[in-house]
């Protein structure tokens, strides 16, 4: 039986409490290598031993810049191991945003990939906090210490005295709608119920389990669901650092994996596979999907062609991040984000902070020893956040007469890029920096792969030449490569309000126009 009143300890006291008896059992499968528990144990004990002999204490933030990895994995859990914080860095970011993350959270030592040296490189100076760097790889182009001897030259350590309620496991950043991405706190008594709500929701059993770990460890959904979750709980993990559905199969029969995490684009990619690669995925017990919303039609041609049961669900970063799910084995019903895991409650709201009755649309709200402590340094932030002790998360929904959640809208004007937040207002603050611009807005466009895409609609300055090529071409020495506007469209001026206010409702109406889809005819 489930326990019904659990207390909440450190993520390496969970940890250990598990490992005896998974010691000898796989942990992680990775480029053909595979550790056991044991020796995944030993690895990130290393790696604490030789943070704390460089001075990092509890508390402190350690950065950390890698692609999907055993390296990953065990980075992670050193620095829980060293009592400190994790920060993870979206590899998406231009050395820009790094470099304010990494100073905005004062970390003081940074974990990177050689894959990501020429980015350091180019950021390192304007980062005078950090006290040391370490480079993962086999290349050290940047001559810091390399992260090999960490766990060569295993140093001695002893976990510090850790406060689940309020010591951090990480501080995971989102772009926020003001321009500068918040630092969102999760601790241990966070990510100690979440990853115990996930184990429950999705009736994992110990030992048995095989995850494909694909999503990027990162994002706040990889990082508990398809990481922590298992192995806190003696289940392995198959990181691969990038996704191509040819890999995912052969990673899926080799290692006969039994739980696929991914987000909707990839569901959409994996149905493009050969009819003789679908016996791969024989082993899976199903799969999941999360970061957007899942197309119905998506969700019934993968389940036909694979004979698999996609469960979908949902959750926001700042709720550590799984606030629902539709039950395993049970009924399911696509297009709804299901009902809320074990420790979660979840409510719709009117911007009074009234709960509505079911049916009725409002503000997803969300309660539990899941939600966030806050955001880093922003506490009028926090505070525009909650509803007393209520996490607004910004999505527009409802709830059935069954208890299923649904997902109609976003209040704000989040786009979401293959299972990333994308904010309109940080591409537009770069699109008026152009020499060229007089007025820019970006709104979502729906696409099949991707989920969404970013759309900007320029009015460009009188006389000046310039194309969307220019305009992309500019966004990419500014942003993340998902946040650069698939598509430019060019306008005298932009619709306003009498207010002056561009009107973003009438941009997406001319967009599904030039898509061929009125709206208008539908509510005729």
């Amino acid at each position: 039986m489930p326990d019904v009143n659990p207390v909440a300890v450190s993520l390496p006291e969970l940890f250990r409490r598990n490992l005896t008896q998974f010691a000898d059992q796989p942990a992680i499968f990775f480029a053909g290598r595979t550790l056991t528990f044991a020796q995944f144990d030993e690895a990130s004990r290393s790696v604490a031993g030789a943070l704390a002999a460089r001075g990092i204490a509890k508390g402190d933030r350690v950065g950390l810049y890698c692609p999907n990895s055993d390296a990953f994995a065990s980075a992670y859990f050193g620095i829980l191991n060293a009592g400190a914080t994790v920060v993870p860095l979206n590899l998406l970011l231009n050395p820009k945003e790094v470099a304010f993350i990494l100073n905005d959270a004062g970390a003081k030592a940074l974990l990177y990939h050689e894959a990501f040296a020429p980015a350091v490189a180019a950021v390192r100076e304007s980062i005078p906090g950090l006290t040391f760097l370490a480079c993962i790889g086999a290349t050290n182009p940047l001559n810091d210490i390399p992260f090999s001897s960490f766990t060569i030259n295993p140093q001695p350590f002893s976990l510090p005295v850790l406060d689940p309620a309020e010591d951090l496991v990480a501080i995971i950043y989102t772009s926020g709608t003001t321009g500068r991405p918040k630092g969102a706190m999760l601790t241990h008594r966070n990510l100690f119920f979440n990853t115990l709500s996930i184990q429950q929701a999705l009736q994992l059993k110990p030992g048995q389990e095989r995850f494909i770990t694909v999503l990027p460890m990162f994002h706040a959904f990889a990082a508990t669901a398809c990481m922590l979750s298992p192995l806190l709980y003696g289940n392995a993990i198959v990181p691969l650092p990038r996704f191509d559905p040819g890999q995912v199969a052969d990673a899926v029969a080799a290692t006969q994996a039994t739980i696929f995490c991914g987000v909707p684009s990839m569901f959409t990619s994996l149905l493009r596979l050969p009819e003789a690669q679908v016996g791969k995925f024989a082993s899976l017990r199903y799969a999941v999907s999360g970061g957007a919303a899942l197309p119905v039609e998506v969700l019934e041609q993968f389940e036909r062609k694979f004979g698999k049961v996609i469960y979908e669900g949902d959750g926001p970063t700042e709720c550590s991040p799984v606030t629902c799910v539709n039950p395993i084995g049970g009924r399911a019903k696509p297009g709804t984000v299901g009902r809320p895991v074990p420790f979660v409650e979840m409510q719709i709201r009117d911007d009074a902070g009234a709960e509505l009755p079911r049916g009725q649309i409002g503000e997803i709200c969300v309660r539990g020893p899941n939600v966030m402590k806050g955001y880093w340094n922003l506490p009028e932030d926090t505070r525009a956040a909650f509803f007393g002790d209520w996490f607004r998360t910004g999505d527009l929904g409802n709830e059935d007469a069954d208890g299923y959640f649904s997902i109609l809208d976003r209040k704000k004007d989040m786009i979401i890029v293959n299972g990333m937040n994308v904010y309109p207002r940080i591409i537009e603050e770069i699109l008026y920096q152009h020499p060229a611009v007089r007025e820019a807005a970006v709104v979502g466009e729906p696409d099949a792969l991707h989920g969404e895409i970013p759309v900007a609609f320029i009015a460009p300055k009188e006389g000046a030449a310039v194309t969307a090529a220019d305009l992309r071409t500019f966004c990419r020495e500014h942003l993340g490569r998902h946040e650069v506007p698939r598509k430019v469209f060019f306008r005298p001026d932009l619709p306003k309000n009498a207010a002056g206010k561009i009107l973003k409702r009438e941009l997406r109406l001319a967009g599904e126009l030039e898509r061929g889809v009125d709206p208008r005819a539908a509510q005729a």
